[in-house]
């Protein structure tokens, strides 16, 4: 049986992701059911977009289904990286769930995620030996590299957290990215992540299901977010690892590497940055919680977190694709120049339509008060 699944990829391809969607939209039901039972759910505050409690935890799931999943796929695990994934992804399970039962401070967040990824980092097959000249850069001395390793993978989790503030946006944006990497390994032949990527956009889309249910909704939490975080951060060190040799498929220079992570990656990267960005100028921690999100200012004016999401997602897509284009043609210092301006057109239509919604709600006050003088 295991030989005749060998043979047959895209048998196991199509079981991978049809495999996970049903086991994922089975577990789901169970955990909605003791969620409500023990009144584990998460009631609105004055940032969040729902109105009403809702119950959380449906990253238990993602967790389940993956250990499932690597175990189905164990096969094509050439690099012997299962073992260092699963413990890694253990611990992030165990503080994500820890943050939706308790709650856990930052500092223990942080520590775990880095312990997390530091059992990535004893894998040699993750192990990232050259820029291949991005900006002039070929190698730095390993403690340089494992340190931007290690913020790099926690900026990512991070802000991929940051997103799931809307239904829909933080699935629908992990399916455009595991869909890409998917592609990505598929051509450059490395089977094992290929078929991982296939599961997790099955498990977000029985998610997505029932994330934008009116009668059976539920979010990831922090224990979805975590993991499917964690998930984007490996698959993004892999791709950072892979030999130059490998990207014959693709003809973009090596050196664009961190340039097509940054493409991919645009919409959580670009949002986190802006974010932290605006609350520094207003002189307050950049920690500080607050409605300036992207999706925050999509909401406000007027769209609904289905059609939000939609747009951020096709957003992720076009930038995906347009830097993956450019990277064939240009070197990393004129892509970086590209990047830039990119992300400063980005930054001004969402302050002018951020001050739109604040013009219109101050119109909203005058009319307002014209009425009750009336």
């Amino acid at each position: 049986m295991q030989a005749y699944l060998t043979s047959n990829l895209y048998l196991v391809a199509l079981l991978s992701i049809i495999g996970a969607f049903f086991l994922t939209a089975m577990v789901i039901p169970k955990i909605i059911e003791i969620v409500n039972r023990r009144n584990l759910i998460d009631d609105p505050d004055d940032r969040s977009s729902h109105k009403k409690s809702t119950p959380t935890m449906a990253g238990v799931s993602f967790f389940l289904t993956l250990i499932f999943a690597i175990y189905f796929i164990k096969s094509w695990d050439i690099d012997l990286v299962s073992i260092n994934l699963i413990t890694a992804l253990t611990l992030i399970f165990a503080v994500g769930l820890k943050d939706d039962l308790v709650g856990s401070s930052p500092r223990s967040r942080i520590i775990t995620e880095i312990l997390a990824i530091v059992f990535l980092l004893f894998c040699d097959c993750l192990s990232v030996t050259s820029f291949n000249g991005f900006l002039g850069v070929s190698s730095l001395p390993d403690i340089i590299t494992y340190a931007f390793i290690i913020v790099m993978i926690l900026t990512i989790i991070n802000s991929y957290n940051l997103i799931d503030g809307i239904d829909g946006l933080a699935s629908t944006i992990g399916v455009v990215i595991f869909s890409i990497y998917a592609i990505i390994f598929y051509l450059t032949g490395l089977i094992f992540y290929f078929l991982l990527c296939l599961s997790l956009v099955g498990i977000l889309l029985a998610f997505l299901r029932y994330n934008l249910s009116f009668t059976k909704k539920i979010f990831m939490g922090d224990t979805g977010s975590l993991v499917i975080g964690f998930c984007i951060g490996f698959f993004t060190l892999k791709f950072l690892a892979m030999d130059a040799s490998l990207f014959g498929e693709f003809s973009f220079f090596p050196e664009n590497k961190l340039i097509v992570i940054a493409g991919i990656l645009y919409i959580p990267i670009f949002d986190t940055m802006r974010v932290i960005l605006i609350r520094l100028l207003n002189k307050k921690s950049p920690f500080y919680p607050d409605r300036n999100h992207i999706h925050h200012i999509l909401i406000d004016s007027g769209l609904s977190h289905y059609k939000s999401s939609l747009f951020l997602a096709i957003l992720n897509i076009f930038l995906a694709g347009f830097f993956i284009i450019l990277s064939f043609y240009f070197s990393s210092f004129q892509m970086i120049s590209f990047l830039v301006i990119s992300s400063a057109l980005m930054f001004m239509m969402f302050y002018k339509l951020r001050e739109n919604i604040k013009l219109r709600n101050k119109f909203k006050h005058i009319i307002r008060a014209i009425n009750l003088l009336l």
